[in-house]
């Protein structure tokens, strides 16, 4: 007898699932996708169970519209991981499982490889290029980039080039699209190509070997220097796992970082490589998720994401730059993807290597206590140099645009050498304020308690927290001066002022905003390779993972604003990040050198790191937590609510705590801090507030928040304001 009812979750805020009746349309899969009615829309679901029995009565039920797959979207392994997600991240399971899909298969697209459109020149397309365009300077461009073979459509919108331009070039019967079906590529019969492998040292080779002889689930923390070989260890490591028939998930922090890894990575080996990462349009992305679900591709490289990526015998993960704050999901699905790499590595019972030169405390405390195992890298691979260390105290002296004289002289002194200069400042656009001169009025967002910054370029004020974007004010809009001036020093600004100082040498900008579009980030980094470009400005984009082989010296232009905050965690990423730019010197045969440029060059955290190294720094603020019961040795909840009405914000959260500390298993070794205004008390027209739960135990968090989530849910106010729970918390604003 067939099953009648499918229970189905769906992308809505809800904890719970809704009963359709099996329609003629076809019998669905648990686990496959089915289209929906809900309310007056049709929604795309996942189908839980298969049933006759249903609470509502069956004459109120609706019907399935449509069956999309004959088969579950996900293996058995990573469908019981995404339901692992939803009850620990307490997100709803439907919500979980559309996070968890590509957006081609939100929209009822077909689970295979998806058609892609390209174009390519005609034969009277090719005889045009020996003429003149004319004004038809994007025609030109279109007919120039199709000379040397077809081109995916994509490209030319990621060009800014519209269909009007093309069409007009197909009307002439220059140009002509075609529909380009991928095929699956078979691997090769060896899996690593030609090239030279450098020779490993001790250390490393300590490390391949440990991981290879285990079998099974193992979590390996390799904790190397900037410069120790990390990527080689991953390659070495992917080898024996390609030569069985497996596959490897790569995840690197930013999509800054994959043009790079790829390129490594495609010349070691001969196998297929699909990339994953939100700078990828919906069919490239989809059939990067079908080649690693039917094996067409050896090896996976993304960002967070892809750690949901279904593969057809996956063999290994590795996370690169485990520590970095960009794993985290910060709205939705709140996961932190190295946690759940972790447990996807357990579920499917093989190794993870987690690399870093500054390892996340968290990670390096189970490391240390032996809950992972702690391979260490000490030196730096080949005969790289070890850089030098100084601090330049700034108190007193005048500064163009941020740069002291003393770093102006050094950075000359290192480019008439033929060297490469980094410049790190974390602020893009060109003044973070802007000021009236007269009475001391800021431009501020009227949607945040936050400060415009100001872009030169495009004549804007940007606010960077809700994206809102207004005309530059030429007048003060409290006592009407017109004497507005900029405060502070953003990217923009700085690659202005580097033209006028060094005329002689060219600078090139690497931030969020110079890297909108596709393919720029690739152009700019291939050009620093070659050496057309000698002073580098960027902000945390260039501070990891990135090799330079011609920078010799990295200054660090403003820090001081790192050294003092509220947030317990900022020690821990000005370490990190200080010690990721610093590795930025010095990586080939040439010595490095780093300038840190500070009004506080007493400063303990500062003197700590140039005299001793991120191990020794971890040792201590590990000492500090462990004294103050903070994370590793405890755990945190925070819990968020937003409203138009800071009263009202504020009120829900304390009736929450009510709920929290009413629960039965709440003891003396829970404690809830709040509710208080976050530290950005407004953010797109909303007042905010949030709580904080600490717990000593991860199981005892997990019970008291799932037992209290659905009381919560039937608070008064719980329906006026907007609130969300975010397990281990990584953004304290």
């Amino acid at each position: 007898m067939l099953p009648t009812i499918a229970r189905v979750a769906l992308p809505v805020p809800l904890d719970k699932y809704f009963d359709y009746t099996i329609s003629n349309e076809g019998i669905p899969v648990v686990g496959g996708r089915v289209v929906v009615p809900f309310g007056r829309q049709f929604l795309v679901g996942i189908v839980i169970e298969l049933t006759d029995n249903t609470e509502v009565e069956q004459q109120y039920l609706k019907a399935i519209s449509q069956v999309l797959d004959q088969s579950p979207v996900w293996p058995k392994k990573l469908y019981e991981l995404l339901s692992w997600c939803s009850q620990y991240y307490l997100h709803p399971l439907g919500d979980t499982f559309n996070n968890a899909l590509p957006g081609a298969l939100r929209k009822k697209r077909a689970a295979q490889l998806a058609t892609l459109k390209q174009w390519r020149l005609t034969e009277l397309g090719r005889e045009q290029l020996m003429l003149p365009f004319g004004r038809a300077v994007k025609q030109a461009k279109v007919m120039k980039m199709l000379e040397s073979g077809p081109i995916e459509h994509q490209t030319f919108v990621d060009a800014e080039i519209g269909a009007s331009v093309l069409k007009a070039l197909q009307d002439k019967g220059w140009i002509v699209s075609q529909d380009i079906k991928s095929n699956a590529k078979p691997w090769p019969q060896s899996v690593e190509s030609d090239q030279e492998k450098p020779v490993l040292n001790q250390e490393q080779a300590i490390a391949i070997a440990t991981v290879n002889s285990a079998q099974g689930f193992g979590c390996y923390l390799l904790d190397g220097v900037t410069g120790s070989g990390k990527t080689e260890v991953y390659l070495n490591l992917i080898t024996p796992v390609l030569n069985k028939g497996q596959q490897a998930l790569v995840l690197v922090p930013e999509i800054g970082l994959t043009p790079q890894t790829i390129q490594r990575f495609a010349s070691r080996f001969n196998v297929p490589i699909a990339v994953i990462h939100s700078g990828l349009n919906e069919s490239e992305r989809l059939n990067a998720w079908i080649a690693a679900r039917d094996k067409s591709a050896g090896i996976v490289i993304g960002t967070r994401s892809a750690i949901f990526t279904p593969f057809h015998h996956l063999g290994i993960v590795i996370v690169d730059e485990e520590h970095d704050g960009s794993y985290k999901q910060q709205d939705t699905l709140r996961y932190h993807a190295r946690d759940v790499a972790i447990m996807r590595a357990h579920k499917e019972n093989i190794p993870i290597v987690l690399g870093s030169a500054t390892p996340a405390l968290e990670t390096l405390q189970n490391a240390l206590s032996g809950k992972y195992h702690h391979l260490q890298l000490t030196h730096r691979a080949g005969n790289v140099s070890s850089t030098s260390n100084q601090v330049l105290d700034i108190k007193g002296l005048y500064l163009e645009s941020g740069l002291s004289a003393p770093l102006i002289a050094e950075m000359r002194r290192h480019l008439e050498k033929g060297n490469q200069v980094l410049l790190f400042l974390n602020r893009r656009g060109f003044s973070p304020a802007l000021m009236c001169h007269e009475c001391g009025w800021l431009a501020e967002c009227s949607r945040c308690d936050r400060y415009y910054t100001y872009y030169q370029n495009s004549r804007e004020m940007c606010c960077h927290h809700c994206g809102s974007r207004k005309p530059v004010v030429h007048q003060c809009q409290s006592c009407g001066s017109s004497h507005v001036v900029t405060v502070g020093v953003g990217t923009e600004q700085l690659e202005s002022q580097l033209s006028l100082l060094f005329p002689e040498y060219k600078a090139i900008r690497i931030d969020r905003d110079s890297t909108r579009k596709k393919g720029q980030l690739e152009s700019a980094l291939e050009s620093i390779h070659k050496g057309e470009q000698q002073i580098l400005i960027g902000t945390q984009m260039l501070a990891k993972g990135h090799h330079f082989p011609n920078v010799t010296l990295v200054a660090l232009l403003d820090v001081d604003g790192a050294l003092y905050s509220s947030d317990f965690r900022a020690s821990e990423r000005f370490a990190q990040l200080y010690t990721q730019v610093a590795g930025r010197a010095g990586r080939a045969s040439k010595p490095g050198e780093v300038l840190l440029q500070t009004h506080h060059p007493e400063h303990t955290l500062l003197q700590g790191l140039l005299h001793g190294h991120y191990g020794q720094f971890a040792t201590n603020v590990l000492n500090e937590r462990k004294m103050a019961m903070l994370p590793p040795f405890a755990q945190l909840s925070l819990i968020r609510s937003e409203a138009n009405n800071s009263e009202l914000a504020e009120r829900f959260l304390r009736q929450v705590r009510l709920t929290i500390e009413s629960h039965p298993l709440f003891d003396n070794t829970c404690q809830v801090l709040g509710p208080t205004p976050s530290p950005i008390t407004k953010r797109a027209g909303k007042s905010r507030w949030q709580m904080m739960l600490q717990t000593a135990e991860r199981g005892l968090m997990q019970k008291i928040l799932q037992s209290a989530k659905p009381v919560i849910q039937t608070l008064p106010e719980s329906k006026k304001v907007r609130w969300s729970i975010d397990r281990d918390p990584q953004d304290l604003s």
